[in-house]
């Protein structure tokens, strides 16, 4: 029997983005799995839901503005509360090739991880963001190594493949803004297992980063309060 795999699309303001991406994703032919996308609109004030329908693919419609965090942990949610064990995180501004999620798939067949991560920093390969992002994103592999003790290159990755502990884990918390770093710290401290594997990602296809200017400042900030606060609360 084939194996349920939910492709978790959180979008906000990604019309422009999705036709390409909806399509490739359709067009993937994954032998031993049972594809389903799931865009996650995320209040989105353009035609994000409009142009997901028109491709026939199911859409959380959420009320309210929740962020990345929020967006993701519904997606979640939804593969949990229908009994779905496997789950790939992806953007909807087109910036992880469908075709790469096939290395975060081997990788967990590979290594039995509960999480896989795809990286764009082993191989040095495709887009590798901008110069002060990768400054950002070098703060966060060390700050990540002191509260983990593990090497996560990528930590700020948004292509990552969550097997059924890593969702039930996330189902019952996952952090509101930035999630990604601080997330690692939470599902570390869980015992769950993580591995990164090398992808080659793209630029963004539309759409616009909420991430910008003196936003990184303050990401930065912010996310280093709360890995500390993951580092310290006690899991149930």
């Amino acid at each position: 029997m084939a194996q349920k795999l939910l492709i978790i699309l959180p979008c906000y303001n990604e019309q422009a983005s999705l036709p390409v991406l909806l399509t490739e994703l359709k067009a993937l032919n994954l032998p031993g799995y049972d594809i389903t996308p799931l865009v996650v609109n995320d209040c989105s004030n353009d035609d994000t839901v409009a142009v997901a329908r028109q491709q026939g693919t199911k859409v959380l419609d959420l009320p309210v503005n929740l962020g990345i965090g929020g967006a993701v942990q519904s997606g979640l949610l939804y593969a949990a509360s229908n009994n779905i064990g496997l789950a790939i995180q992806m953007d909807g501004d087109g910036q992880h090739p469908p075709k790469e999620l096939i290395k975060l798939l081997n990788c967990r067949e590979a290594t039995g991880a509960n999480l896989v991560i795809g990286s764009r920093f082993i191989e040095k390969q495709g887009f590798q963001s901008s110069f002060t992002r990768r400054l950002g994103i070098g703060y966060f592999y060390w700050l990540n190594k002191f509260f983990t003790g593990r090497r996560i290159y990528d930590s700020t990755s948004g292509y990552r493949l969550f097997d059924h502990k890593a969702i039930a884990l996330a189902a019952d918390y996952y952090p509101d803004d930035y999630p990604e770093p601080e997330s690692l710290v939470y599902f570390a401290k869980a015992g769950l297992t993580i591995q990164e594997t090398p992808v080659i990602m793209a630029g963004r296809a539309g759409g616009q980063s909420s991430i910008r200017n003196l936003t990184s400042l303050y990401y930065c900030i912010k996310v280093t309060i709360a890995m500390l606060f993951s580092a310290i609360r006690s899991i149930h």
